[in-house]
């Protein structure tokens, strides 16, 4: 059997012009990570992440904790999330200011869920993006060169979005089930499944044990 860790990424920009970039909470969360799994001998024999900026910081900061290189990465933009800002135009069209107090949040996010239920039902098509059930299919891509490893250490970096449904895709849960799922992702959390050539079950989810006494670190978006 394997262990498959699935690792979001820490803080990004949230209400900046350009959100794929780690803040400094989201790199000292990931540093952390990494510290912790130095401490009890984590290794990896394979490492799988996206493509954005957010997700090679991650990397970086978390392998600066780790205190060595990782393995070689296996980039697959199936493990990319969804353009929130897009999504929200498909059914929002009208121009909405970057949320900066806690109603503008508040309002992002409803948006946000609208339009992923649009999305995953077919209602809409977000520009630039793929259809759901092309995104779906570029995250199960990944679980099956993961299941085809048949075992080891697997470590995936990526984002809510393809985690949240990669979980619901092997509790064989409703589509719509991920967006809760993914809401409910904190920064750099962690969740396991394990996994041989077979199948792949949960073993863990959303998981804080490097940040568990300091809630002053913990954060959602």
């Amino acid at each position: 059997m394997g262990m498959l860790h699935l690792v979001r990424h820490g803080q990004a920009s949230f209400g900046a012009a350009d959100y794929d970039q780690l803040s400094s909470l989201g790199q000292q969360q990931c540093q952390r990570l990494g510290a912790f799994w130095r401490a009890r001998g984590q290794g990896f024999d394979a490492v799988f992440s996206g493509t954005l900026k957010r997700h090679a910081q991650s990397l970086a900061a978390l392998a600066e904790g780790w205190g060595g290189a990782l393995p070689a990465v296996n980039i697959r933009p199936g493990l990319n999330e969804y353009d929130s800002e897009a999504l929200i135009r498909a059914i929002h069209p009208e121009p909405l200011g970057a949320p900066r107090d806690a109603e503008g949040v508040k309002q992002h996010f409803r948006l946000l869920r609208q339009g992923l239920l649009a999305w995953m039902r077919g209602e809409s098509a977000p520009q630039g993006m793929p259809s759901h059930a092309q995104f779906l299919a570029g995250v199960a891509g990944v679980l099956d060169e993961v299941r085809a490893l048949g075992g080891g250490q697997v470590l995936i970096l990526s984002s809510g979005g393809p985690i949240s449904c990669a979980l619901a895709q092997v509790l064989q849960a409703p589509a719509e089930s991920a967006i809760e799922l993914n809401l409910r992702l904190r920064n750099s959390a962690l969740s396991e499944l394990v996994f041989n050539a077979q199948r792949l079950s949960l073993h863990s989810f959303n998981g804080l044990p490097h940040l568990q006494d300091e809630p002053a670190l913990q954060s959602y978006a």
